[in-house]
């Protein structure tokens, strides 16, 4: 009899994303198990559970999804379960914590196709802002972009120290230098974005952090990204399906273009979609984070 395929997801939070649950099924799973609750210790265990139990031919029907929301704890859990795999009995995983990795990957590309329609070359030598840049989206945006040869600042809302420490994790991870900063003040946001190429908004949903006379103070910019779809929107002027439309607000001096949530969230979407039909579909394992989700990310935009 044929064995039904099967995606098994961890997540160190108290439960496991709708989302993601359906996704897995919508991208061709038989069945989605979750696991809640699970520390990095056990991830070994569990992934040998997975894999011996159903033979060479039943692994290439099973993956492993990683969520929770710490994107550096779902780096390591990939990881783990990356060493634990024992040939030929191998799966293949995907970590999307939050839905941050695939979130990221899609605002980034998003923005680098307009900076290249608008520039010609894309983010080598820019200088990047990503507010909300100690969240998991906007940490992982601010990776991505720095990877690409951004110059690229994190910002927090309230604290520098949290900052710091977000940017020591990136170059201790991924050796990427990311400038730390917070901006609460009107007045610290628009010295900050003076003279910045483009924006990333990775805020909390329903909190406006760029206003329009802010936005009238970045002379350089070119180009704005914002994932937040709950009103207030993260960026003022910025409309959902915005996808290279002239950024309301922006100053005469620049013809900066916007790239609104939804936009990036069809995209996502899409990514989310193709990135779990590769675990299911390639035929040896596939091992996957926010550097593959960019790469693929770049394709669909």
């Amino acid at each position: 009899m044929s064995k039904r395929s099967i995606m098994h997801m961890f997540t160190p939070r108290s439960h496991t994303s709708p989302f993601d649950i359906n996704m897995a099924v919508d991208a061709g799973y038989d069945m989605a198990f979750h696991y809640q609750n699970v520390q990095l210790n056990e991830i070994t265990d569990m992934t040998q559970d997975v894999i011996f139990s159903r033979g060479p031919s039943g692994v290439k029907k099973t993956g492993i999804f990683i969520g929770g929301r710490d994107i550096g704890l779902a780096m390591d859990m990939l990881t783990a379960a990356k060493k634990a795999m024992v040939p030929p009995f191998e799966v293949s995983v995907f970590a999307d914590p939050s839905g941050a990795f695939t979130t990221a990957a899609a605002l980034v590309a998003c923005v680098e196709r307009e900076l290249m329609n608008k520039t010609q070359h894309g983010f080598k030598g820019m200088k990047a802002i990503v507010f909300g840049g100690t969240g998991p989206v906007g940490l992982a945006t601010a990776v991505i972009a720095a990877e690409q040869g951004a110059d690229t600042t994190i910002v927090d809302h309230f604290s520098l120290d949290t900052a710091l420490d977000f940017a020591a994790e990136a170059k201790r991870r991924y050796g990427v230098d990311l400038t730390a900063t917070t901006a609460a003040s009107d007045a610290d946001k628009a010295r900050l974005i003076s003279d910045a190429d483009v924006v990333f908004c990775a805020a909390k949903a329903g909190i406006q952090v760029l206003n329009a006379s802010v936005l009238f103070d970045a002379k350089k910019l070119k180009v704005a990204g914002d994932v937040n779809a709950v009103p207030p929107l993260g960026i003022e002027g910025i409309k959902l399906m915005d996808s290279g439309a002239p950024l309301l607000h922006a100053s005469q001096a620049n013809d900066a273009v916007a790239v609104g949530a939804l936009a990036v969230g069809n995209v996502k979407y899409h990514l989310q979609h193709e990135l779990l039909r590769q675990t299911l579909e390639s035929d040896s394992p596939v091992y996957l984070d926010f550097r593959d989700a960019f790469k693929n990310a770049r394709k669909l935009v």
